[in-house]
């Protein structure tokens, strides 16, 4: 079957607000109590106009960013970003993505208590081209691996 996507379809873009909840949320669900994360006065010591989100908080946008486009059987293989220009509250962290590469994949998984494979199907994965940027410049670039699972039409016992 043919997969639904085709390498240099663009994904449709996605902003998101960058809020002092946000990128405070962020770094603690991230368990990063760096104080440049959530303290204002210490971010500005050290050099730096406000607090910045970390690059954990950025490594998740980027991945619901390709699963709420791909949808929820989409599982992400591979997350590999580079940060660029911080995100400060106030400003809109604004992504972007393009299809680079589609392959078949592996989506068997094994039951965890024995050897034997509980799900085999075909599937593709898709290989996207992210970058995201805000008010200031690039803030991330990267390269997302996620597996789509084929729809079973025309399988036996589908």
């Amino acid at each position: 079957m043919t997969p639904p996507y085709r390498v240099g379809d663009e994904l449709p873009p996605l902003e998101i607000p960058v809020t002092r909840t946000l990128i405070v949320a962020g770094a603690i669900a991230s368990r990063d109590y760096q104080d440049v994360h959530h303290d204002a006065a210490s971010a500005r010591e050290k050099g730096s106009p406000d607090i910045f989100m970390n690059i954990l908080t950025t490594n998740g946008l980027v991945g619901r960013y390709i699963t709420d486009h791909f949808g929820p059987t989409a599982v992400l293989r591979k997350v590999a970003i580079r940060l660029g220009a911080p995100n400060y509250p106030g400003d809109v962290l604004r992504l972007a993505g393009r299809i680079t590469e589609l392959r078949t994949a592996d989506a068997s998984s094994a039951d965890a208590s024995s050897d034997e494979v509980v799900d085999a199907v075909e599937a593709i994965e898709a290989v996207v081209q992210v970058t995201g940027g805000n008010g200031i410049g690039r803030h991330v670039t990267g390269t997302v691996a996620v597996t789509l699972p084929e729809p079973s039409v025309g399988r036996a016992g589908a």
